[in-house]
C-alpha cells in the first residue's frame, strides 16, 4: 500500500477527502519527525513505539566496486508493534 492508497482509505473510512486524509497523513509524518529529531519517543496506543537511536559510525562495501567507505553515525527509528497491530497481524482467518 503507498500513500495514495492509504489516504483512499482513510478518506473513506473516516467520510472525508482524500485532500484532507493527505493532508493529515504529512502531518502526522511532520509531527512524529519533529518529536524524533528531539530524541523524544513516540507511543501511539495499540499501534507501537517509535524510538530514535543513534547509529556509530562504521564501514560499508559499495556493492558494484568493493571498496570500502565510511558511512557516518546518523540517527535511525526503531519500531516496536503495539499489542493490537500485533493482534490484527496474527488472527486467525
Amino acid at each position: 500500500m503507498n500513500k495514495n492508497e492509504l489516504a483512499k482509505e482513510i478518506a473513506s473510512q473516516m467520510s472525508v477527502t482524500i485532500t484532507e486524509s493527505l493532508k493529515f497523513i504529512d502531518t502526522l509524518c511532520v509531527v512524529v519527525g519533529e518529536s524524533l529529531q528531539k530524541e523524544d519517543s513516540v507511543l501511539l496506543q495499540n499501534f507501537g513505539h517509535f524510538t530514535p537511536w543513534q547509529q556509530k559510525e562504521r564501514f560499508g562495501r559499495n556493492p558494484r566496486t568493493g571498496i570500502e567507505c565510511p558511512i557516518h553515525k546518523r540517527v535511525s527509528v526503531k519500531f516496536k508493534p503495539g499489542k493490537r497491530l500485533l493482534d490484527i497481524l496474527n488472527e486467525k482467518k
